[in-house]
């Protein structure tokens, strides 16, 4: 699927038990929001309720033929399913439907959306890694096009047609590019270590935008910073890191960074392939964890969000709770509890687009960035140059005075700092 998807019809269709039908439905609903993104249409909905897929076509043979009358009925080019396929179903299944129709699973539309909109270099590259990855163990050759076999008995000798030979070679070249792309997110990979670091180095805070896919994360970093980044009404309209300085009311800088957005049954492998640009969140001294106040899932979504966070390593991490879109409904008692439990979050009701709540947000922000420190006087020889090159380093809003006698320097510290270097202070604020 690419741009061509503008006039092309599809298929949704779902398989689960009596248990799941709930969660089931909002994540059909949120398929269909995939395909809008991925320049599909939708144009029917087949579910069926069965306690496990059919081992052959996911769906059971009734249902196999609704779909195919259903396909050329509406003449549909595609057909999605809300959960991954084996190479195996999509073959039994493209070969069911009398129409030449493509299937495809829910991870190959999550991968066509990045593959759309990755911009920046590592961004593009860790996308044709998974879809590679993703992709290679599934050539098995589409609908009646290109059989594996050459038309003898399966096993018999001389039974390997020129379909078989193609696919070994797609193998091949694939298993070739995996491993260029490999060595090429290795080089960018230490790279970005060296920018890490780079930041590290200078002091300051480090502050992670994280949530569900379109829940305003960008729109947020563009209100604070003038960043500048595409936020549309979409799922994954944005899939490159952007980090910004933001300087705090009290005049200290910060660092924020707006990741991806999280969906739920994002799959394993597409995790892994971005884990490079999610572990901003493993690395932020904390997280601003964004939410769509205004979706009715938004509790599920909030769900998905800590479990893959928790997934990455960041559980830990303190958090401030944004509930977004506050100028169009109400705030939940839910998301109270959740942000009250423990002395490490809090929350904040707020609209990014029209600036509703933001400072408030921002005072939030600034007393949890600065929990622990405090503004202090040193009084320093001039021979104790090592440790005014620290407190540069490491100390925030630093002023500096020479005198006759020394160094006279006002820093904002953290705790570390102040018991270091503790005999030289002369005067707290």
């Amino acid at each position: 699927m690419n741009d061509n998807i503008e006039t092309k019809k599809a298929i949704l269709c779902s398989v689960y038990s009596t248990e799941e039908a709930a969660s089931a439905e909002a994540s059909l609903a949120e398929l269909e929001r995939l395909l809008e993104t991925a320049g599909g249409e939708c144009v029917a909905v087949l579910t069926q309720v069965r306690e496990a897929p059919d081992r052959r076509t996911v769906i059971g043979k009734g249902k196999c033929e609704e779909l195919c009358r259903l396909c050329n009925d509406l003449e549909a080019d595609i057909v999605v399913f809300d959960t991954d396929m084996s190479p195996s179903q999509i073959k039994a299944l493209e070969d069911e439907i009398e129409r030449d129709v493509q299937v495809i699973d829910r991870s190959m539309l999550i991968l066509d959306i990045f593959a759309a909109h990755a911009r920046s270099a590592e961004g593009t590259l860790q996308v044709e890694l998974a879809q590679l990855k993703y992709t290679a163990p599934r050539l098995v050759g589409h609908g009646r096009e290109m059989s594996r076999l050459g038309g003898a008995a399966s096993g018999s000798i001389g039974s390997r047609g020129p379909g078989e030979t193609k696919l070994e070679i797609d193998r091949r070249r694939i298993r070739a590019r995996i491993t260029s792309l490999e060595a090429e997110l290795e080089n960018v990979a230490r790279a970005r270590d060296v920018i890490r670091k780079s930041r590290e180095r200078s002091g300051l805070k480090r502050v992670a935008i994280v949530g569900y896919t379109n829940a305003g994360k960008s729109t947020l970093l563009n209100r604070l910073t003038e960043a500048g980044i595409l936020a549309e009404d979409k799922l994954f309209a944005t899939l490159d890191t952007t980090t910004r300085k933001y300087t705090l009311p009290a005049g200290s800088e910060i660092l924020l960074t707006d990741t991806v957005g999280f969906i739920r049954n994002l799959p394993h492998h597409l995790i892994k392939a971005f884990r490079s640009t999610l572990e901003e969140a493993v690395y932020s001294d904390l997280l601003l964890i964004i939410i769509d106040a205004s979706d009715p899932e938004f509790e599920s979504q909030l769900k998905v969000t800590e479990e893959l966070l928790a997934d990455l390593g960041a559980a830990d991490k303190p958090k401030l709770y944004v509930m977004n879109k506050c100028d169009v409904c109400e705030i939940s008692d839910v998301l109270r509890e959740i942000s009250a439990d423990g002395e490490n979050t809090d929350f904040a009701s707020i609209s990014a687009v029209t600036g509703e709540g933001v400072d408030t947000l921002i005072e939030k922000l600034e007393r949890m960035l600065g929990q622990g420190k405090k503004r202090v006087r040193f009084s320093l020889p001039m021979s104790a140059g090592a440790v005014l090159n620290e407190i540069y380093s490491n100390a925030e809003n630093v002023e500096v005075d020479y005198t006759p006698e020394g160094m006279e320097v006002k820093a904002t510290v953290d705790e570390k700092l102040y018991g270091k270097f503790s005999r030289y202070i002369t005067e707290e604020e």
